[in-house]
């Protein structure tokens, strides 16, 4: 059924679009100190085997759980694209360039310590040690050493007495 020509109903609305989920930078930060905790409360648990004169014993072994991005905007129910649109809205830029700090400085804490992945966190981090070498110009790096062939002469060995 298509509404009537001239229909004016979208005008009697009081506001447009959906209503914020975070009505307040205050709220925001609240939601993600809430995942903050919960990280930190649920930490990854790795198996581990060991050897005793029982036998073989595993154990669980609780491993650090790091924060991201991501796993903030899926325990908020909302998508990254959100995330980014809240970044740009008046009040909660500042919250949220907080949080990303917070957010990158327990990856690199954690890295540092050892307790994540030095290798995954550098390149997430965007710190990965890059060196290129090049020539003159960026040209390819041009080695004029020439190898030559030298032939090995079995040495004579000694006999008994220390002698050739």
């Amino acid at each position: 059924m298509a509404a009537p020509i001239g229909n004016r109903f979208w005008m009697a609305r009081t506001t447009h679009g959906r209503d914020l989920l975070f009505s307040s930078p205050d709220i925001l930060l609240a939601a993600c100190v809430e995942y903050f905790t919960w990280v930190e409360e649920n930490p990854l648990y790795e198996t581990r085997a060991f050897s005793s004169k029982d036998g073989i014993l595993t154990a669980e072994i609780p491993k650090m759980r790091a924060m991201s991005v991501s796993g903030l905007c899926i325990f908020l129910d909302i998508v990254p694209q959100t995330w980014a649109d809240y970044r740009k809205r008046e009040g909660f830029s500042e919250v949220c360039t907080r949080v990303d700090e917070m957010i990158r400085t327990q990856k690199f804490q954690g890295a540092a310590a050892e307790l994540l992945n030095p290798a995954i966190i550098a390149r997430d981090l965007g710190l990965a040690d890059r060196s290129e070498l090049s020539g003159v110009n960026g040209e390819p790096i041009k080695s004029e050493t020439k190898i030559t062939r030298i032939e090995l002469v079995p040495a004579p060995f000694p006999d008994r007495e220390g002698t050739a």
